[in-house]
């Protein structure tokens, strides 16, 4: 399987890992860390020598609560980071639903529009469709960051998450998108339950049925919370299960703010997978 981008063809035999890059002061996790560009840019940096495949560049956040940004203030805050980031070598991803800011990303370069909204906002569509050959990945979101933990979703999110994100893909090749430049993200923690969110992990070969490839974003999750009785910051352990339980389920792109750890475990994972099987009657090792 392949995910075409605008600079690079993916080929996601070998899951791919995107690392986060949150160029905002109140990101749920590291909210401020990187708020400059310059801080930012470092961050990229360090994230490709600790393995990353992909940077996934936001300028909002998207956390339960969260407020609209104002869009000068979201430009601002993403264009600086994406004029070096698109020079470093691998593909570059832009985490917006705004037109405005998805159509100035990809003139300066950037490969991928990383939507929550499943390119729902005005415009938003459009500005894909009319770029050659970007890549795009399609979220599936209950409600809106501003009030979705307080309502969260009725019923099995499975079947309605994959009604959704199968019905944004055929929209989006409607307008001449084709289908391998389209990605599918079922939106873990965005408007959905601590159960919801672990029967989409555990079911998650269902959203496989289609044929789009599957981004995982666990990292840091509040549902990992929930379980582990961890705070945000002290959550690597149980993100880099969830991302080795997600590809064994099929993920094909995990986005992850700890790179350097998810690297490790996928080598593990990548390590097993190629060895061969022992034939009957072979000595044990």
């Amino acid at each position: 399987m392949f995910w075409q981008t605008a600079r690079y063809r993916l080929d996601l035999a070998r899951p791919q890992v995107m690392g986060i890059v949150n160029a905002t002061p109140d990101s749920f996790s590291d909210g401020g860390r990187h708020a400059s560009a310059s801080a930012a840019l470092r961050h990229c940096e360090q994230l490709l020598k600790d393995g990353a495949d992909i940077l996934d560049i936001g300028g909002e956040s998207t956390r339960p609560g969260s407020p609209p940004v104002p869009l000068d203030e979201e430009l601002a805050r993403v264009l600086p980071v994406l004029r070096g980031a698109v020079g470093l070598g691998v593909p570059v991803s832009v985490d917006t639903y705004k037109s405005e800011v998805m159509r100035a990303a990809l003139d300066l370069g950037a490969d991928i529009v990383n939507d929550v909204w499943a390119l729902r906002q005005p415009g938003a569509a459009q500005a894909v469709a009319a770029h050659p050959c970007c890549g795009v990945c399609l979220m599936h979101m209950h409600g809106d960051p501003e009030t979705m933990q307080a309502a969260p979703m009725q019923g099995d999110a499975v079947p309605q998450a994959l009604s959704f994100l199968e019905l944004s893909a055929q929209s989006l090749q409607a307008l001449g998108v084709e289908k391998d430049r389209i990605a599918i993200d079922p939106g873990i923690g965005f408007g959905k339950t601590v159960q919801q969110n672990f029967a989409l992990l555990a079911r998650q070969r269902e959203l496989l049925a289609p044929g789009y490839p599957l981004l995982a974003g666990w990292s840091r999750k509040s549902s990992l919370g929930a379980v582990t009785g961890l705070a945000v910051d002290d959550r690597l352990a149980p993100s880099v299960a969830a991302v080795v339980l997600a590809v064994e389920r099929g993920a094909r792109i995990v986005r992850v703010h700890d790179v350097r750890e998810t690297v490790a475990a996928l080598a593990v994972w990548n390590a097993m997978n190629n060895t061969p099987p022992q034939q009957p009657g072979e000595p044990h090792p």
